[in-house]
């Protein structure tokens, strides 16, 4: 757990490193003696694993999250953020306008670009903005700002990322990633 992962802030390091040396503190069990309890579950699920180890052991969503995604590694973690990104962002056009907003906020400050299964993660002490693509090329970015500060912004509705995204956009071109874009992404990125 001691390498340093550039697709994490900083906040997110200290998370796992604290869920990672607290699991043997507080439960009296080393990571590894945790792995094998969780590959003698006779559930197949990752949800129904949570709830057996919950159950039958006492450990809570995050910490079982943890030690199933240690037992039974898999493709699409956090700490593969570029299988995650070449899964999800298959269709060419979808692509080119999140590389133009990747190209938009490199030069921020502190930037970490974290990849999900569902989308692309911008930060700094914490998200401000998060890109993903929607079934018609087009893509939704959600922005650290009240949907007030511009008048194509609106609401998310039903949006997998972070709760401080309070407004999303929908971007249908690369080219429409321009100063004003730039300019809502900058003030989302002074608010981490």
């Amino acid at each position: 757990m001691g390498t340093v992962r550039p697709h994490l802030t900083e906040r997110q390091e200290k998370w796992f490193a604290s869920v990672h040396a607290g699991l043997e503190r507080d439960t009296g069990k080393t990571l590894a003696e945790w792995v094998a309890i969780a590959r003698a579950c006779p559930e197949t699920k990752h949800r129904a694993r949570l709830a057996w180890l919950r159950t039958h052991h006492g450990l809570g969503v995050n910490r079982a999250s943890y030690v199933l995604s240690e037992a039974f590694p898999s493709e699409d973690r956090w700490d593969q953020p570029n299988t995650l990104r070449s899964k999800l962002w298959t269709d060419p056009a979808a692509l080119a306008i999140l590389e133009a907003l990747e190209a938009a906020v490199a030069p921020l400050p502190g930037l970490v670009v974290g990849q999900r299964k569902g989308f692309t993660a911008f930060s700094s002490k914490v998200q401000f903005a998060a890109a993903k693509p929607l079934k018609d090329r087009r893509v939704a970015l959600g922005l650290a700002v009240e949907p007030a500060a511009d008048p194509r912004l609106q609401p998310p509705k039903n949006e997998s990322w972070s709760e401080r995204l309070k407004s999303k956009l929908i971007l249908a071109d690369p080219t429409e990633v321009d100063a004003s874009v730039f300019a809502l992404l900058k003030a989302a990125w002074a608010r981490s």
